[in-house]
């Protein structure tokens, strides 16, 4: 079926715009000195986050939250941006004093809930590799340059230079704007900070996956069955308990990790979960892991997925 010339000119007017993002995603990638700046970085800000005790680094992971903090923090800069952007055109068509100040005020709460985003998103990229650090670290450097471009259009304005001002917010709403098609990309792309440990996988009947002999004391023994890694061990009670051996966080083993009584801790990045329910009771991870039902029977201890 022949698309519609209306259809055609949306398809066209997009296309630059698309592959302007993409090209500026490839650059990005592509940037090897961030790496160097990265390693420098990046310890600074895990020892600064680890300052901050268990409880601290769980409030700027989300734990508490059940998801990512970061994410939900950048739509209040996003939206008050949008909004100051729109009152200053609105402000420049009716000469509304009224207006202007709202406009004004609505960029003070951009700029406030930018520096509560920045300090959320580098706890999220203190763990980061490769491409998508690279990513990450370019997604930063473009918010740290539109927040300059804010701050420098409230002291524009502070000033009584109205229209170099907005001009600043301006600018500041078009880096941002890119700055936040990276952070999608992460997300949606890449898959940074989305779940590795999705549910519903693993058997929907019990299969034998390995001798009960063979599970003694806390060991933990990882087993694959029906195309699903499994963490299976006993409660410090004894109860059979498994869940899934990926971490939620970034795909870590677990059963590489150590017992802290029923808490399994993720050897990559420190994550720790219940080895029974699954639940997080530590981050950076913020999703649970999925559990699996499991049981002896002839010898064999047999696993799962939970509610089957």
């Amino acid at each position: 079926m022949a698309r519609r010339p209306s259809e055609l000119r949306r398809r066209l007017a997009r296309g630059p715009l698309i592959m302007t993002l993409k090209l500026a995603e490839r650059v990005a990638t592509s940037q090897t000195w961030l790496d160097g700046l990265s390693d420098r970085l990046q310890p600074v800000v895990r020892e600064a986050v680890a300052g901050t005790g268990r409880r601290g680094a769980d409030l700027l992971d989300g734990v508490w939250l059940g998801a990512p903090l970061h994410p939900a923090l950048t739509d209040v800069p996003v939206g008050a941006l949008t909004a100051a952007v729109t009152l200053d055109g609105a402000a420049i068509a009716t000469g509304s004093r009224t207006i202007e100040r709202q406009a004004d005020g609505a960029l003070v709460v951009s700029v406030a809930g930018a520096l509560a985003a920045a300090t959320t998103g580098l706890s999220d990229w203190r763990y980061m590799r490769g491409e998508k650090r690279r990513l990450a670290a370019a997604h930063g450097l473009l918010n740290v340059v539109g927040l300059v471009f804010n701050v420098t259009s409230l002291g524009l304005r502070l000033g009584g230079r109205r229209r170099a001002g907005r001009l600043s917010s301006a600018l500041g709403f078009a880096v941002a704007g890119a700055a936040a098609h990276f952070g999608g990309e992460l997300s949606f792309g890449m898959g940074v900070r989305v779940n590795q440990a999705q549910p519903g996988a693993g058997p929907s009947e019990f299969e034998a996956v390995l001798d009960e002999s063979q599970l003694h004391g806390a060991s933990m023994h990882r087993v694959d069955v029906a195309g699903e890694t499994v963490l299976v061990t006993r409660s410090a009670s004894g109860d059979l308990c498994a869940i899934a051996n990926t971490c939620s966080h970034f795909g870590g083993p677990l059963a590489e990790g150590e017992r802290e009584g029923d808490i399994v801790v993720c050897p990559w990045h420190g994550s720790r979960f219940d080895v029974c329910s699954g639940e997080v009771e530590g981050g950076p991870a913020v999703f649970p892991q999925p559990r699996f039902e499991a049981r002896a029977r002839d010898g064999k201890i047999e696993v799962r997925r939970a509610g089957s």
